[in-house]
């Protein structure tokens, strides 16, 4: 039987059956201390040798051909395609695939510790770069495309960008820009509880802005010097309030995972997919939507998919699934990715280390996290988020070193350069 939430009404925008069931779905994700794994996802930039544009999907030896000549070496059964376009692959702990721009994402996990990282990653070389080298292409690790434009650049055969193409072209100044032209790298932690995983998402929402600063790595942007120290934050807060930045109430003292849920099902779902939705039949779509999953979905207890749909259409600093994932970051070289990774785990992995910044931040509210970003994003190097000086905050956050000082241009071509 459904647990009952009667102060959600039958024109509410949200449905008792769904909350209920993202609800459960979070729920699963709780695991005890000692069986506790991270994930990273590295995006990359594929550029041509020689020129640093952006390889496309379909290009003469594109994306297309990579994917196709490494589909060998990984696990048949785990293939994806969407209308015969082949756009993902996995084997072991790593999982492949693009973002709307052909970005090649590298999905590490579920690792027993970040040491593991390099190891697995290692892996993912090995296999692609000879093929990259054959066709001409190289991968490089910076937040945004250092030389193309985003509406120069075509986006993948894959429904579903095509309609957020068409839905943030209408609703964002920076839509077009995040989906074709940058690169990120994410970091997933587990939880023990609901009260865990909220002190999670509480600090991590609160501390990514600085390690963002500090793991800062996208120099350019739309072909020019980029001005903006935290540029991946602003061009996100630029696609919609409530979608984006932080989540709605996440900071008032009876945030839970109910209210976690009823924020993801009331947002405007951007796009509607119904082809894992029995009732839907012939019917089934992928369909821009200024609705929410009440008006699209039955009222029924939502299927996985359906649930990993609503919640892929949230783009908030922190997102919760049936594990916590921290956004804040810029694609980064492997080296930097580990030394973020060990961070992080110290950080939120740690029982003492989370006490210690549950204290710290006690009392916090979300309009002093949003002063903390302005603040960053206005003073940069001066900067002094909550108070705090950088020299402070990389001693409390164990970041004394970042990799800022790792020597050498990832690009053969200055920008601008003929």
């Amino acid at each position: 039987m459904l647990k009952e939430f009667p102060h959600y009404h039958y024109d509410s925008p949200v449905k008792d059956a769904h909350v209920q069931s993202l609800v459960e779905f979070f729920q699963s994700g709780c695991v005890t201390r000692d069986n506790y794994g991270i994930g990273v996802e590295i995006e990359h930039l594929p550029v041509r040798v020689g020129t640093d544009e952006v390889v496309g999907y379909t290009d003469e030896h594109g994306i297309r051909d990579v994917l196709h000549d490494l589909a060998p070496l990984y696990d048949e059964s785990r293939e994806y395609y969407e209308d015969g376009h082949l756009l993902g692959l996995g084997r072991g702990k790593i999982a492949i695939s693009l973002e709307p721009g052909a970005q090649i994402e590298c999905s590490l996990g579920i690792l027993d510790s970040a040491a593991e990282l390099n190891e697995v990653y290692a892996q993912f070389r090995r296999d692609i770069d000879p093929i990259l080298e054959k066709h001409g292409i190289r991968l490089i690790n910076y937040g945004y495309t250092p030389r193309s434009r985003a509406h120069d650049l075509s986006v993948i055969p894959k429904r579903r960008y095509d309609v957020m193409t068409a839905y943030l072209g209408r609703l964002s100044a920076y839509g077009w820009n995040m989906m074709r032209a940058s690169a990120s790298t994410q970091i997933s932690l587990d939880f023990s509880s609901e009260a865990d995983a909220i002190a999670k998402m509480r600090m991590g929402t609160a501390v990514g802005p600085i390690l963002a600063y500090l793991f800062r790595n996208t120099p350019y942007f739309e072909g020019a010097a980029n001005g903006l120290p935290l540029l991946r934050q602003h061009m996100w807060e630029g696609i919609g309030t409530g979608r984006t930045g932080v989540i709605p109430g996440l900071y008032d003292s009876n945030f839970d995972f109910e209210k976690a849920a009823v924020n993801v099902l009331a947002t405007p779902l951007m796009v509607a997919d119904t082809t894992h939705t029995p009732e839907a039949g012939e019917g089934s779509v992928y369909m821009a939507s200024y609705e929410t999953a009440a008006d699209v979905y039955p009222d029924r207890a939502l299927n996985v998919y359906e649930m990993n749909h609503i919640i892929s259409t949230q783009f908030t600093d922190v997102r919760l699934k049936n594990f916590v994932e921290l956004r804040h970051w810029d694609s980064l070289p492997i080296d930097r990715a580990r030394v973020l990774a060990d961070i992080v785990v110290s950080l939120f992995n740690r029982a003492d280390e989370m006490e210690r910044l549950k204290t710290y931040f006690d009392g916090l509210t979300a309009l002093d996290v949003q002063a903390a970003k302005y603040e960053l994003q206005t003073q940069g190097r001066n900067a002094k988020p909550y108070g705090a000086s950088l020299d402070f905050w990389r001693e409390f956050l164990h970041a004394e070193y970042t990799g800022e000082d790792i020597p050498g241009d990832q690009l053969n071509l200055e920008v601008g350069q003929e």
